[in-house]
């Protein structure tokens, strides 16, 4: 489990209205991580957030978890 995989989840229950409809999952394909966030379709819009201001800051906080790392890191946003 990586650190930009924590960093998701801990930031997706802490906005979720449901917690426990959170899921994160993540695979690794060439040195990238790629992160999978699935809520409850009405948390999704929480999770995106105006002109998807939220998901971006998101995205830059996974990225900067592995930055020792130096691995890329994606974050998708999926709906139930």
């Amino acid at each position: 489990m990586s650190r930009a995989r924590d960093v998701v989840e801990t930031v997706a229950r802490a906005l979720a209205d449901h917690a426990d409809d959170v899921s994160v999952t993540e695979r690794e394909d060439r040195g990238a991580i790629h992160v999978e966030l699935s809520t409850a379709g009405h948390d999704l819009g929480r999770m995106i957030g105006r002109q998807g201001r939220t998901a971006a800051s998101i995205r830059t906080l996974a990225e900067l978890a592995e930055a020792p790392d130096e691995r890329r890191v994606t974050v998708d946003f999926l709906d139930e």
